[in-house]
């Protein structure tokens, strides 16, 4: 392990701190000192770094989601009371490639990470706690095995005789794996009051599901705790300007979420048939000549909002629920 051991004072110097996780180290980098070390992405050395944070007192860490090698030091930080925010790799890279670094070295992507915090100053938000990672583990399990039943089946098409039984063994198996996973996140959510009233007031608007539901509330734990604006862009289904001088582009869906909004697109498509709300609005937007998928998109923000207002109020789904900011 090889660390700088230039002390860190306390001063009246704001400080942000970037750290570029992997799974054998940790690179940190802080603005605006420049400094830079690297350590283990172990227990001790974790212990020994938030210390060393603490005394720091930085007015912001920011992580990059990495596959979930960053959750312990994300919970790590939280605990120890330090302001961390996990970030989109996506908005990383664009702000490397804006601010003129196209190199990418652990230790580069640590320099960009405190140089992100700095520039941009992204808002701390409340982490998952133990539970909620437990249940999205299982969520993003259970897309893994119906991704993998979809690749299998569509093989099993075309497959020749030899493997055709092999392919169909699997295909049995994954099937009852899907079944176990889904016997666990209903025990999950039963052993929860919290979460067993909030599923059950998701599920109270047609269209949402059980899938739907669980994927909102493992994936999306700030609904009900932001406005309008602010869920919807999240999500990715608020529409974003695209003008230029007196051009003016069409407004399109950009970044958020991947897993909410394919989630929330399947809720859609059933709401806008079953669920008497969301069927007129769909029906009046293309009766004023909207596009299919602009409407749905539109449809899609409506109920993700009128979701919003219902966890916000705890209150369950009502034919005149007015969205409220």
């Amino acid at each position: 392990m090889r660390q700088s051991e230039k002390p860190l004072g306390e001063d009246t110097v704001a400080h942000f701190v970037g750290i570029d996780v992997s799974k054998d180290t940790l690179d940190i980098a802080t603005r605006p000192t420049g400094e830079q070390w690297r350590i283990d992405h172990d227990a001790d050395s974790v212990a020994t770094l938030l210390d060393r944070l603490r005394r720091l007192r930085p007015a912001l860490i920011v992580l990059e989601a990495t596959g979930g090698l960053e959750v312990f030091l994300a919970g790590e930080l939280a605990a120890a009371g330090l302001p961390v925010v996990v970030i989109n790799p996506r908005q990383v890279r664009d702000f490397a490639k804006a601010t003129g670094r196209l190199a990418k070295t652990d230790r580069v992507d640590a320099h960009v990470l405190a140089h992100f915090a700095e520039a941009v100053r992204p808002a701390p938000r409340p982490l998952a706690d133990e539970s909620a990672q437990a249940l999205g583990a299982l969520i993003s399990r259970r897309r893994q095995i119906v991704q993998m039943l979809v690749a299998e089946k569509n093989r099993l098409s075309a497959a020749p005789k030899s493997i055709r039984s092999d392919i169909q063994k699997h295909i049995l198996w994954l099937t009852r794996h899907l079944q176990d996973l889904d016997e666990d996140l209903t025990q999950t959510i039963q052993q929860s009051p919290l979460w067993r009233e909030k599923e059950n007031l998701l599920q109270s608007a047609s269209g949402i599901g059980p899938v739907s539901s669980r994927t909102l509330l493992s994936d999306l734990p700030e609904l009900g705790t932001l406005n309008n604006k602010q869920i919807a862009a999240l999500v990715g289904v608020a529409p974003l300007n695209h003008d230029s001088g007196k051009w003016r582009g069409k407004r399109i869906i950009w970044g958020g979420r991947a897993s909410v909004r394919c989630a929330l697109y399947m809720s859609t498509l059933t709401a806008v048939r079953y669920n008497p709300l969301i069927k007129t609005f769909y029906q009046r937007l293309q009766a004023a000549g909207k596009p299919k998928k602009v409407a749905l998109t539109a449809c899609m923000r409506k109920l993700l909002v009128i979701l919003n207002a219902m966890l916000k109020h705890r209150t369950p789904w009502q034919i005149n629920l007015a969205p409220t900011s």
